[in-house]
């Protein structure tokens, strides 16, 4: 079949501002298997070139495809500007298949099928297995009953598969690279990037997580044939940069330092950049120097809040001395460290955000990146904030960079004025400037100055914005009321194998 993926134009402002952008690792990853499958498919992204609808619209016209599948990393935040690229392209041709997959629409399957009957099928959860064959159940005009892990649209009732299976060898799908001019994707101040996952899913349980239960469960690449990969992107492509995706790539230790072993055999010169956690890192306190020779240039640590208290609550499962020594440990090895650091996880008053800016201060992070706290229906945390007020009514902006959730007693320009203030204090700081301009390691140096300068542009943008922009809700409704109950019931997406659902048949909703 003829397949274009759609990549959609995202809405936050990091995407737009820093000029450059990472190839969309999601539908690459379900277009090697496709292209495996026999199909001609093709891929369309949107973001990349900043097309707007009509502009997204004409493209796809130019070359009609009988299947059109669209998913984003943005995910909830993007989800509006979906709905109106789906009316658009059923407008153009009805005979058009839109399949939508993601983690937005793996949770919210059936009230984006009740809501817009312009999307005809969703993916939920993994797509490397699930997609291809949903394309031969297409092609071949058969029902899609037997497919697992989807749901769709049948006779005007809203239907859904028994949950798909976790892949268990991701080795098993290749990614789609073929899809993609490498030379148009960058990251880093100008060096050829890409996305990739060494592994998938998080063993720990922090409550606010939006991805934790839809990958399930962790699980890793082969160490020597990812390593093999990275390299053939180098040699064949000139890829300089590799962006992790994964929420927890050193999970394993074994199989974290065969991956960093088989990485410096191959020897070539790749910046590894990624996330991890402090506990990881002072796990690994003696092998450091394996992680620096292969190319490990940052690793952003959720240091989330000062509060141990707080940190309990929302199942974060750290401690601040580790994240302290976590940061001590980079540094003494050439590696950066970036805090990530949450905002509205309770409702904080001035007092909080003061001792915020402190408790950052104490762990000294090369780069800090400020975030709010955002409610996702399908997590637990959610249940512990569904009341209170939303000061934030447009869905496009919870996307982690905007107030979503009001502090009771400190207005929304003064939150504001204490999140800007912060970042522009901890990264103004004499010894960061200090790195920033001196640092004995060159590339320490580039990372340095090239942060700054995509934080200075982000910042301003997020200031104009806010200032003249911004719409928020002094009085705004509660949580539950505004968006629903919780669905904590449906974190986990997929099931392991050896726990498998029994239902294998469509169950019927109400339409």
């Amino acid at each position: 079949m003829k397949i274009t993926l759609l990549n959609p134009p995202h809405t936050a402002i990091g995407s737009r501002i820093p000029g450059e952008h990472l190839p969309p690792l999601g539908l690459l990853s379900i277009g090697g298997p496709l292209l495996d499958d026999g199909h001609a498919v093709q891929l369309l992204d949107a973001d990349l070139h900043d097309l707007r609808i009509p502009a997204i619209i004409a493209a796809i016209a130019a070359d009609l495809p009988q299947v059109v599948m669209i998913g984003h990393s943005g995910s909830s935040a993007a989800h509006d500007t979906v709905l109106a690229i789906c009316r658009a392209l059923k407008a153009l041709d009805a005979r058009i298949t839109i399949v939508y997959g993601g983690v937005h629409p793996t949770y919210h399957w059936d009230s984006i099928l009740r809501d817009c009957a312009d999307i005809d099928v969703i993916v939920r959860g993994e797509g490397e297995r699930t997609t291809p064959l949903l394309v031969r159940a297409l092609e071949a005009g058969i029902p899609l009953a037997g497919v697992r892990g989807i749901a769709y649209r049948e006779h005007g009732m809203v239907l859904h598969t028994a949950a798909a299976e976790v892949i268990e060898d991701l080795d098993q799908f290749r990614v789609g690279w073929e899809l993609i001019n490498h030379a148009d994707y960058s990251y880093w101040g100008g060096k050829r990037a890409v996305v990739v996952q060494f592994s998938r899913g998080c063993p720990y349980l922090c409550n606010y997580c939006g991805q934790r239960g839809f990958w399930t469960r962790w699980r890793h690449r082969d160490p020597v044939r990812f390593a093999r990969e990275l390299a053939r992107l180098h040699r064949e492509h000139g890829v300089e940069l590799i962006n992790f995706a994964d929420e927890l790539p050193t999970g394993s230790r074994k199989a974290w330092r065969s991956f960093l072993e088989a990485l410096i055999r191959e020897n070539v010169p790749l910046v590894l950049v990624g996330s991890t956690r402090a506990g990881d890192i002072v796990r690994d306190k003696d092998i450091l120097h394996i992680y620096k020779q292969a190319g490990v240039i940052r690793f952003l640590l959720g240091i989330e809040t000062y509060s141990e208290e707080t940190m309990a609550e929302i199942r974060k499962g750290g401690s601040v001395s580790e994240d302290r020594e976590a940061i001590r440990l980079l540094r003494e090895h050439g590696i950066l460290s970036m805090a990530t650091y949450v905002i509205g996880f309770q409702e904080e008053r001035d007092a909080d955000y003061w001792r915020s800016y402190r408790h950052l201060l104490s762990y000294d992070p090369d780069q800090v990146q400020l975030l709010y706290a955002t409610p996702h229906q399908w997590t637990p945390f959610y249940a512990t904030v569904e009341q209170r007020r939303v000061t934030q009514l447009d869905r496009k902006k919870w996307d982690y960079k905007h107030q979503v959730l009001e502090a009771a007693g400190v207005p929304a320009w003064r939150v504001f004025l204490w999140f800007k203030t912060i970042e522009v204090l901890m990264q103004a700081r004499p010894r960061v400037l200090w790195r920033t301009l001196f640092h004995r390691d060159a590339g320490y140096r580039h990372a340095m100055r090239w942060y700054t300068r995509m934080g200075r542009k982000v910042w301003l943008h997020e200031v104009a914005e806010f200032l003249f922009h911004t719409r928020l809700e002094k009085h705004g409704p509660r949580l539950a009321d505004f968006a629903g109950g919780g669905m904590a019931e449906r974190e986990y997406s997929m099931v392991s194998i050896g726990k498998r659902s029994a239902a294998a048949e469509p169950v019927r909703l109400v339409d």
